[in-house]
């Protein structure tokens, strides 16, 4: 019987794939840890939303999403001997589909809006701002000597925009008014 609980990590470190031992504040689990948080909340936007369509779209992003996880929680430096998913250049292709196919329905966009509408485009715009910073995350990592291929970040950002417009969609088709923001001179 599988055990959820093993212990190792009771002193304040975990394991790469691959093996090697970090401490869970290193970055690579901060990465990780974030792409897990944005899931969960795609899970919640999927359960508010109740439509059938988005829900089988964020089955697909979520899968995307565990493939990136399980990218950010292996040690590039190790040869791991199981087999790993991996993100294509169509899955970015897909999400610019998606973002395009929704656009085409909702009205342009005139000024910045403040985030709201319903419960569901709600709760996508917090899956936005944590998208943007597993994105933040990433790129941070490249720039500490932490490898995260290009395609990962390249994604996250698509799919923040996906998100934005996602969130859009859905105030649209639940017929939410949208709120411009009116900067105060």
């Amino acid at each position: 019987m599988f055990k959820i609980y093993t212990k190792t990590g009771d002193k304040g470190a975990t394991s790469l794939i691959g093996g090697t031992r970090v401490p869970k504040h290193h970055i690579r689990i901060e990465s990780y840890g974030t792409v897990d948080e944005l899931n969960s909340y795609l899970g919640m936007v999927s359960d508010m939303c109740g439509n059938a369509g988005i829900t089988e779209s964020l089955r697909e992003v979520q899968d995307r999403l565990f493939t990136i996880g399980s990218v950010l929680a292996t040690d590039p430096g190790k040869d791991v001997k199981i087999k790993l998913p991996d993100l294509h250049d169509t899955d970015v292709v897909w999400l610019e589909q998606q973002i395009d196919k929704m656009n085409e329905v909702l009205p342009e966009m005139r000024s910045f809006i403040l985030p709201g509408g319903n419960a569901a485009s709600s709760a996508c715009h917090v899956a936005r701002c944590v998208c943007r910073r597993a994105e933040r995350i990433c790129a941070g990592m490249n720039d500490q000597g932490e490898e995260v291929p290009p395609l990962v970040i390249i994604y996250l950002n698509r799919l923040s925009d996906y998100l934005f417009v996602l969130a859009r969609y859905i105030g649209h088709i639940n017929n939410a008014a949208e709120v411009p923001w009116r900067a105060r001179i």
